[in-house]
């Protein structure tokens, strides 16, 4: 933990150095929104509208959430609605909005040695921890592996073996370390479609309700940490719930994949 801290810190500094502090400010955010080019294809747009720079650090939702506690950040965009609403509980939030949403699938390999596919969510899971076959697990208390963490427990399994690697990285670098070893793996649907050509790992299941993967934006209390840029955080919230923040979301991904990655929820 103290090594990511200060991994943050020294990110937190170079973009401090890169960027006008007038026209800066900091996001922390869930490595999906970075993999799958979701931030590449909004930013430039806010900032040429605004003026204002967006430094996006990419850390996974609790981390995220974390800095925002220490003040590390203006504005996050996270997908853990429990740890999000806590968040907000304690204070350390001053505004947040529903955003987008996608959902989650189970991925594996395609000989399927679990025997696993189109089987509910729990049974999927039960039947992966009986056969003992790889998982793995970012297990970086991310949105993804909050979830993962939830849906065990609905299985009433409690993943531990050799079985159950945790890779400690993000969503992208996990994908390919469990096809590299052929493992099961909860991945957010927008990361598996960037990734898909890439990788031989296939849906084993989804579309199920409990795999509805929703993202929020939360604004940083000033009252809290005053020297956080609320007025220009505010302005980014507030854009990418706006009209045409949320159009730039629905457009995103058709071209390359045929299918939006993220599904607006802001403008219903």
């Amino acid at each position: 933990m103290l090594r990511r801290t200060f991994l943050i810190s020294a990110l937190l500094a170079l973009a401090c150095a890169a960027l006008p502090a007038q026209t800066r400010i900091i996001l922390a955010t869930t490595t999906s929104t970075a993999d799958t080019g979701l931030l590449d294809h909004l930013l430039p747009r806010f900032q040429a509208r605004t003026g204002i720079a967006v430094k996006p650090i990419a850390v996974g939702t609790g981390e995220a959430l974390a800095m925002g506690r220490r003040g590390d950040a203006d504005v996050l965009l996270v997908h853990s609605r429990k740890a999000e609403d806590a968040f907000m509980a304690e204070g350390f939030g001053s505004l947040r909005f529903d955003v987008m949403h996608n959902d989650f699938l189970l991925i594996g390999p395609a000989g399927d040695p679990a025997q696993a596919k189109g089987r509910p969510v729990a049974e999927a899971l039960k039947r992966i921890a009986a056969a003992q076959a790889p998982f793995v697990t970012r297990g970086d208390d991310s949105g993804t592996h909050k979830k993962e963490l939830d849906l065990w427990k609905a299985a009433q399994v409690a993943p531990a073996g050799a079985w159950n690697l945790a890779t400690g990285q993000g969503m992208g670098e996990s994908t390919r370390i469990a096809d590299q070893k052929q493992a099961y793996l909860l991945i957010d649907r927008g990361t598996y479609l960037a990734l898909r050509k890439t990788i031989s790992l296939v849906p084993v299941v989804e579309g199920a309700k409990e795999l509805f993967n929703p993202y929020g934006v939360i604004v940083v209390n000033p009252a809290k940490h005053p020297r956080t840029r609320f007025a220009e955080a505010k302005r980014f919230a507030e854009w990418l719930v706006s009209e045409e923040g949320q159009a730039l979301i629905a457009a995103f991904g058709k071209d390359r994949f045929g299918s939006p990655l993220f599904f607006p929820d802001a403008r219903k």
